[in-house]
């Protein structure tokens, strides 16, 4: 018989340490209770024979152990044939009755076998197989006996400073390799042929090995329950349980719960008897094993072997409700999904973790399926609904996928078959945290004193992390799911603006749960959420008033009770930067929502509730003028003017933030604009905020004649959307009281109505207005627009500020009149595109005055002729703008004077060092400073640009940083150091005759000057000295070469800037780098071959 094959390896060994609960070992029932009912098995033994002599018969009885047989082997045992088990039975029946050393073995085998009839039976038997299992048995059970008494003694205490002793029932290793092999012969010899088909491993006995009719069930209950007799001692049961469990399981199985047919001579006590045993060991083993083992007999997983055929029905019932037992039981839930799981991690390949996948949702859905044993499918979800939440906490991160995988199948299965009791049972208590700091929620404030922690970080942290595993990574837009999310997206709103401005890793998750509800939830309701979280409405519950938001510890937030603040105006304040905060971070939120549209249409809707805001302030009674009134009209004044506050807030971080792209179509920017005629409509611009009110008109109209005149490529269904409009057109035609809008709004009326067709002039004016264009030019072409002019503005930069239409509007009164405008004209007139850069160039918007200064220097670099011709005009342009404060426009004409200068350095460079040396008057001083620092970084350009033929400027260039050097303000006197040492670089370090006044000026500087940042450039240009000459710097620096030493040494130990020290160390190891070069040459070896003549 082959053992191997009787007990295939498993997974996982029992454990009876860590594993199993810290209890002794069930009182399973004796030997003798099985059998007669006797208190002992053994009796009373007139001598104690040692394991090891116990463990000496086994060996016999086997035989010599295979070659290379170790515990780390599970090869099979080669077959015992019917002469070789007879012969080593005889073998060991002869040693004891003949060796007098053996006589206790012998006594107590007796002992043993006259407590149990089916073993004796066995022994004295003819058949070889049986008869070998019931001696190799009846000598295990004597072993365990030996050993249960060797462990009742008292141990001897360790000696001091020496680990203690093993045990007295302790096996040596050899030992355990006999014990190991004895129980595999006798579970194949005494247990495997009596088992019924469909539960073996389909060999099936061997040759003159299988029971006599009629004798298979009285055996095979001997068989067992010598084996559960085995394994109430430790030292017995864990090999025997970790590579026999399956099969003495299947044998309990058959015993108590099989057809009469496969029990015959088993009694009904016995089988009762039997009963208990399988539930006290499968209690008893590693949980996920017995799981495991469970499933293999029901013939669920690919382990089973395929030659075993199928498993019976009553065994396949058995195994089910076993399984729902283990499951109910407390930890079932995750022991479960280990067994199933166990041996899988998710990365073998796209097929296995495909394959893992799939076995992880079968896990859920067998989970969210109630037990027909369960009292009702309340209690069962009760019970099973906390461990499924347990799941999500899993901290191995090899398992921690697949059991979030496991836990979310599971709820969201449960949520579609068991709505409410899955809400009850799941969703409640995962949103319990957050539902506990909810407005809606009824706090016991008087019981709560200020500052105590009403959620705590680990515990906050935790839910957001599983909102946000079955939610958003879960993916099931359910209305049960969306609806108890939209119950505490406000918190999860607060909670995301909070850590917007702080540094905590629960921004990204919240951040996620927003969008996904945002993206899943239907328009209307998502709409409807926004609103909420302006504060626009009152249907969704935010954050408790009582409650504060902290910092925690771990980089979470802890939510407490608000302290209470005495001083009015710091409440006031952190009230006005609360909501604040909440409108930029909503601005945020909506910013990553654009190309699904639901922040242009929230736009839309702001602007709407604007003009309804509008309209009932005019209608209501101005209390503040008119006194009088009661409280409430006055509570009711103060609510309309907040709500008139937080939409113009809204607005105005909404036009700020993401005007230029909130727009994703047409029917949007139609809405948008039907929105602003109809505010134009219903409130004609007047009062204060007349000039406001009007620019917005001309916006919004100029935006539609922009889209008429050839921005977007309209299609038919586009103008249906349009002529939404011409009612609201007509009307604003007959009413509005200035007479350019009433025209402007009839003529795009008609050229709506005639899809384009007829376009009056004035619509084209605007749309050449929005656009950017030459007024009568149409759309721009190659013929109309010269190749130089700048690229116009993007119409998507009109409707974003309503400053867009007066900025507009200055620049097309500068193109008519450049006689206003500031910059200087020519002496002799300039063609038409260049005339019209050089008015660009002063436009008010800093983006349009920046792409003129381009282009200027653009056509400076392809020497045209006509800029070049007004050279000394571009310089005199670009010198002023030098003084924007815009960096895109003072770099652009930075650039172009860095160009024109490396063009004509001669007439330019002398100007530039004049105007570096001596700043413009009337300028103050920290604006005159910071203009030479951008003519000092446009020396620098014009310096790299020369190249070689920087040395003829080389005096006038070092003469003016050095002035700058000395300047009062110490950035620019930092920016002048900082410029000398870059122009010693390009010079080759070629300093000639004034190298004296440079090291003078470095050294005064680096000793004396009060700022850090100036001493820290002084000591920089002598680490680009020395670090430029290299070898050269004894003969370049050779008569300040000690001076410059003795500032390195001074700064180095008494200087008290760090990066100034830094500065003369570096400077220190340079110079002495290249001393010792100078000193000690490196030695080459060569070898001069000299001819003779």
């Amino acid at each position: 018989m082959a053992a191997g094959s009787a007990a295939p390896p498993l997974k996982r060994p029992p454990h009876y340490g860590g594993r199993l609960p810290p209890r002794p070992f069930p009182a399973l029932p004796k030997m003798a209770a099985l059998t007669d009912g006797s208190p002992n098995m053994a009796g009373e033994a007139p001598a104690d024979p040692e394991p090891g002599r116990v463990v000496e018969a086994l060996e016999l009885l086997l035989g010599p152990p295979r070659h290379g047989d170790s515990a780390t082997k599970s090869a099979p045992e080669p077959a015992l044939c019917p002469q070789t088990l007879r012969r080593n039975a005889a073998a060991l029946e002869e040693r004891l009755s003949r060796a007098a050393d053996w006589a206790a073995l012998l006594e107590l085998r007796a002992a043993v076998l006259s407590r149990a009839p089916g073993l004796a039976a066995g022994v004295a038997g003819t058949e070889p197989g049986w008869a070998a299992a019931c001696g190799l048995l009846a000598l295990l059970l004597c072993l365990k006996e030996r050993l249960a008494a060797l462990a009742a003694t008292p141990a001897a205490p360790a000696a001091a400073g020496a680990p203690p002793p093993p045990g007295a029932d302790t096996l040596s290793v050899g030992q355990e390799r006999a014990v190991r092999r004895a129980l595999r012969a006798a579970v194949g010899l005494g247990l495997l042929p009596h088992m019924p088909p469909g539960l073996g491993p389909g060999l099936g006995p061997g040759p003159g090995l299988g029971p006599p009719p009629g004798t298979r069930g009285s055996r095979l209950f001997a068989a067992v329950a010598a084996l559960v007799e085995l394994a109430r001692l430790p030292a017995l049961g864990a090999p025997l349980l970790a590579r026999h469990l399956r099969l003495l399981v299947a044998g309990l199985c058959v015993l108590g719960h099989g057809p009469a047919t496969l029990c015959q001579g088993v009694s009904e006590a016995e089988r009762a008897r039997c009963r208990e045993a399988l539930r006290d060991i499968l209690d008893r083993v590693y949980q996920p094993l017995a799981v495991q083992e469970l499933l293999v007999l029901q013939g669920q997983p690919k382990q089973r072997s395929p030659r075993a055929g199928a498993a019976p029905a009553w065994l396949r019932r058995l195994c089910g409700h076993l399984l729902s037992e283990r499951l109910l039981r407390p930890g079932g839930v995750q022991a479960v999904v280990r067994g199933v799981l166990e041996g899988t991690d998710g990365g073998a390949g796209t097929e296995a973790a495909a394959l893992d996948w799939r076995k992880c949702d079968a896990v859920g859905k067998i989970l969210a399926a109630c037990p027909q044993q369960c009292l009702s499918l309340e209690d069962y979800y009760r019970q099973v609904c906390p461990q499924v939440l347990d799941l999500l906490h899993i901290q191995d991160k090899v398992a921690a996928r697949q059991f979030q995988r496991v836990a979310t199948t599971t709820l969201l299965t449960m949520a579609r078959e068991q709505p409410q009791l899955a809400e009850k049972h799941l969703l409640q208590p995962l949103l319990a945290p957050l539902r506990r700091c909810s407005e809606a929620a009824e706090l016991a404030l008087e019981d709560l004193a200020a500052g105590a922690v009403l959620v705590p970080e680990a515990e906050l942290g935790s839910c957001v992390e599983d909102v946000l595993k079955v939610y958003v990574v879960g993916n099931d837009s359910s209305s049960l799911l969306l609806g108890s999310l939209q119950s505490v997206l406000g918190v999860v709103f607060s909670l995301y603006s909070f850590a917007k401005q702080n540094v905590s890793y629960l921004r990204s998750p919240c951040q996620d749960i927003l969008l996904w509800f945002l993206e899943k939830a239907e328009w209307e309701q998502s709409l409807a959420m926004l609103e909420g979280l302006a504060g626009l409405s009152s249907h969704v519950p935010t954050l408790h008033p009582r409650c504060q938001l902290r910092v925690g510890s771990e980089g979470g937030a802890t939510i407490v009770m608000e302290e209470t603040i005495s001083d009015e105006d710091e409440a006031l304040y952190q009230k006005i930067s609360s909501e604040q905060c909440h409108v930029e971070s909503l601005v945020e939120l909506l910013s990553h929502c654009q190309k699904s549209g639901l922040a242009g249409d929230f736009f839309i809707h702001c602007l709407k509730e604007l003009t309804q805001v509008a309209a009932e302030d005019e209608a209501a009674p101005n209390l503040a003028v008119e006194p009088g009134g009661s409280l409430l009209e006055l509570e009711q004044y103060q609510a309309r003017q907040g709500r008139k506050l937080l939409v113009l807030q809204l607005v105005a971080a909404l036009c700020e933030g993401i005007s230029d792209t909130v727009f994703t179509d047409i029917v949007q920017v139609q809405e948008f604009v039907a929105a602003v005629l109809h505010r134009a409509c219903a409130h004609p611009a007047q009062g204060p905020g007349a000039a406001a009110e009007a620019q917005t008109l001309a916006m919004a109209m100029g935006l539609v004649a922009a889209v008429l005149g050839g921005a977007v490529q309209l299609q038919s269904s586009d103008f249906v959307v349009l002529k939404r409009l011409v009612p609201l057109l007509e009307e604003l035609s007959r009413t509005y009281p200035e007479p350019l809008t009433q025209e402007l709004a009839s003529d795009l009326r008609i050229a709506i109505c005639t899809h384009g067709a007829c376009s009056p002039s004035t619509v084209g004016a605007a749309a050449d207005d929005v656009l950017g264009r030459k007024p009568g030019t149409g759309a721009p072409s190659p013929a109309a627009v010269p190749s130089r002019a700048p690229s116009p503005p993007s119409p998507r930069h009109g409707h974003g500020s309503p400053s867009a239409h007066r900025e507009r509007s200055g620049e097309q009164s500068t193109r008519q009149e450049p006689s206003a405008s500031p910059s200087p004209c020519p002496d002799s007139p300039a063609p038409a595109g260049l005339q019209e850069l050089l008015v660009s160039a002063y436009d008010p918007q800093p983006p349009s005055r920046a792409a003129a200064l381009r282009h200027l220097a653009s056509l400076v670099t392809q020497r045209d002729p006509e800029a070049l011709r007004l050279q000394e005009k571009l310089l005199q342009v670009f010198l002023e703008n030098v003084q924007h404060e815009d960096a895109f426009v003072y770099l652009s004409a930075i650039q172009g004077i860095a160009l024109l200068s490396s063009e004509y350095p001669e007439r330019i460079l002398p100007v530039l060092l004049a105007r570096y040396e001596c700043p413009a008057q009337g300028t103050e001083d920290a604006a005159a400073a910071v203009t030479r620092m951008k003519l000092g970084e446009v020396l620098m350009r014009v310096t790299r640009a020369l190249g070689d033929m920087v040395f003829q400027h080389r005096e006038p260039l070092i003469r003016a940083f050095l002035r700058g050097a000395r300047d009062p303000d110490s950035a620019l006197r930092a920016s002048s150091l900082s410029n000398l040492g870059e122009l010693c670089q390009h010079l080759g370090f070629q300093l000639g005759s004034i190298i004296q006044e440079v090291t003078c000026c470095v050294t005064s500087i680096a000793r004396t000057d009060p700022e850090a940042e100036v001493r820290r450039a002084a000591v920089h240009v002598v680490v680009v000295l020395l670090r430029g000459l290299s070898e050269k710097v004894t003969e370049v620096l050779r008569d300040v070469l000690r001076d410059l030493y003795r500032l390195l040494k001074h700064v180095a130990m008494a200087e008290r800037d760090g990066a100034t020290v830094l500065h003369a160390q570096l400077a220190l190891e340079e110079l002495d780098t290249a001393v010792r070069r100078v000193l000690f040459p490196p030695q080459t070896l060569e070898k001069k071959i000299v001819v003779l003549p």
